[in-house]
Formats: C-alpha cells, sequence, structure tokens
C-alpha cells in the first residue's frame, strides 16, 4: 500500500494533516502523481462515490466595480475589454435557470460584480429566486459579495441555499492581491450567512504569485471556517490586469493541490472552477479523482468548455451526474 493511500485511511479516521504533510503533498514527485491521486480518490470514493455535482454561473452583473483585486477583469484597475452592465432583468435570470435545468446541473450560481449588494440589488435577486424555485429542482447558490444582516435574511427567506463568497488566498497574501478590503470582510461575511442556516460556500485562487505555504494555509483556512463547497479555481491571467502574463502553473502541480483540498477537507463539495480548462488542460479527467464537483458552462467574463463536451468527459469516466444538492452539503 502506497504511503499516500495510508493517510488516505487516516484521514478517513479523523486525522488532520499536520504542516509538514501537507506540504509533502504539494512538493510530491511527479512520478508520485498517480499514487497521489489514488489516495485522494479513495477519500472522495468513502464520502461521495463516484457522484459529481454540476453547477452553473450566471454573471448577472459584469464589471463597474470599486475593488482593487488583482486577479479580476471587472475590478476598478482593470483595463480589461469586457462587456460591463448593471443588474440584468430578471426573464434574463430566469432564462438561465431554465439552462441549467437542461445541463442537469444541480446548483444554480446567481453572481454580481461589485463589493457588495444595494438593497434593490437584492430584492431583485430575492425576486428570481422565488420565481425559480417555484419552476425548477435546483439549489440556488448566490454571490453578491459582502452582505448585511438583514440581507442575508432576506436571501435565506427567499429559498437561497448557498452563497459564495471565496477567501481567494491566503490571509499573509491577501495584502498582494487587493487592498480595498481585508481578508476578515471575507470570513465575516461567511460567518454571517452561516449564522443565518445558509449552507457557505468558500474556496481559492491559486497561482497568483503565492507560496506554497499559502496554499496549504488556505485549505486549512477553509477547513476552520467549515465551508461545505470549496471552489478551487485556477488563475486564468487576464490581460489588462495587475496578474496579467502570470504564467505559474502546470496540470501536475494543479492536480496535486486538488488532492491536498480533498486530504484536509475530506467531507466538503471540492469543485474545479475558474481556469481548469486552461491549466489541466487534457488532465482535467483525472482532476475528478481527487474532487466531486465542477462548473458547466461559462464562467464570469472567460469562457468554459461546451456543457455536452463535459456531460461526455464524465460518462467516458464512469461517474454519474449528481442532479440536485442535499439541503446539507
Amino acid at each position: 500500500m502506497s504511503k499516500w493511500k495510508e493517510l488516505a485511511l487516516e484521514v478517513i479516521d479523523g486525522y488532520e494533516l499536520n504542516n509538514e504533510e501537507a506540504l509533502d503533498v504539494l512538493n510530491s514527485s511527479d512520478d508520485e502523481i498517480l499514487e497521489l491521486l489514488q489516495g485522494a480518490y479513495f477519500i472522495r470514493h468513502h464520502y461521495y462515490g463516484n457522484k459529481v455535482k454540476l453547477n452553473m454561473i450566471i454573471n448577472t452583473k459584469s464589471g463597474l466595480c470599486p475593488e482593487n483585486c488583482g486577479y479580476c477583469s471587472q475590478s476598478s484597475i482593470s483595463t480589461a475589454p469586457i462587456e460591463k452592465y448593471r443588474m440584468m432583468d430578471k426573464e434574463e435570470i430566469l432564462k438561465g435557470a431554465e439552462k441549467a435545468h437542461q445541463l442537469k446541473v444541480g446548483t444554480y450560481c446567481v453572481v454580481a460584480s461589485g463589493r457588495g449588494p444595494s438593497n434593490k440589488e437584492v430584492d431583485h435577486v430575492v425576486s428570481a429566486v422565488k420565481e425559480i424555485k417555484e419552476k425548477y429542482d435546483l439549489k440556488v447558490c448566490a454571490c453578491l459579495g459582502i452582505l448585511k444582516s438583514d440581507q442575508v435574511k432576506k436571501l435565506k427567506d427567499a429559498g437561497v441555499d448557498r452563497y459564495n463568497h471565496n477567501i481567494n488566498t491566503s490571509e499573509n497574501h491577501h495584502e498582494c492581491i487587493t487592498t480595498s478590503h481585508t481578508y476578515q470582510d471575507r470570513v465575516n461575511t461567511v460567518e454571517k450567512v452561516k449564522e443565518q442556516g445558509i449552507s457557505p460556500c468558500s474556496g481559492v485562487i491559486v497561482g497568483m504569485r503565492e507560496s506554497k505555504q499559502d496554499v496549504v494555509d488556505m485549505a486549512k483556512s477553509l477547513r476552520v471556517l467549515d465551508a461545505d463547497s470549496i471552489p478551487v479555481n485556477f488563475l486564468h491571467a487576464i490581460d489588462g490586469t495587475p496578474l496579467e502574463g502570470t504564467d505559474e502553473l502546470n496540470p501536475r502541480y494543479c492536480l496535486k493541490v486538488l488532492c491536498l483540498m480533498r486530504y484536509i477537507n475530506p467531507t466538503k463539495e471540492i469543485r474545479i472552477s475558474g481556469g481548469r480548462e486552461v491549466n489541466l488542460r487534457s488532465l482535467q479527467p483525472l482532476g475528478l479523482y481527487a474532487a466531486n464537483s465542477i462548473f458547466v458552462g461559462d464562467y464570469l467574463t472567460t469562457a468554459g468548455q461546451e456543457g455536452t463536451a463535459d456531460h461526455k468527459m464524465l460518462e467516458d469516466l464512469g461517474f454519474e451526474i449528481e442532479y440536485g444538492v442535499p439541503s446539507n452539503s
């Protein structure tokens, strides 16, 4: 039995990796990648079998954001030529939900740019969510930025199942990425939605010139935060952003990051998110031996893989689409 499978068995029994063991995952040789994936898959299969959860994003408000996040084409300091628009009509949000339903998506993610929503924007989303819930068997995730407590309650009452607010990077590296809000601002928002009984979704972006220790710190912080769903984004550097030209990742390292997330957060939904197509490339299918969730369709301002191609990939792997998401996951 490989050392990675032995470690996986210990993780299933409740063992938490120490810092040295976590770094060993990221520093493992490429010759060990299949054994590492086998260990991660052993954990993944224990909790999720061969089921895969599908998620789809709709970008309901693009650009026009006052924040200065270095990775984001929608930020105030970006010169990327993206489409910019205010909150889209409710009918467009509902059309997106219909498409999600057709693609057998379990969770439909309503995303809007900005530091945080106005009360009018929250009411607009609330109205759309109520209709979505009446028409489709979809879980709804909202991602609207920093929230006030009364806004969280409105979303909960409307039927929002999950709220996404990524930590994005480690606390130590945060100021290298943005200074217009703090790391604690992000943690506080996740805690607010947890208090209201909304499932917390919080993840990371890897490849933003952080250290391997930063990646370990991210994984451990998400364990402490107890995020139910962890989207793992791999930087797709966009021209016109401060991180333009950054190209630190290769497919094998991305797989190691996914394995690390599984070893440290064994029971959680680990989702391969933005940048998987350009960073994992031909190794995308292998990522699902560690992760159990993906986005289908496009992301916020970058194109994804055709949904039909994702379905074919899952079919080829022998994995089963989990349509709908249990309320506690």
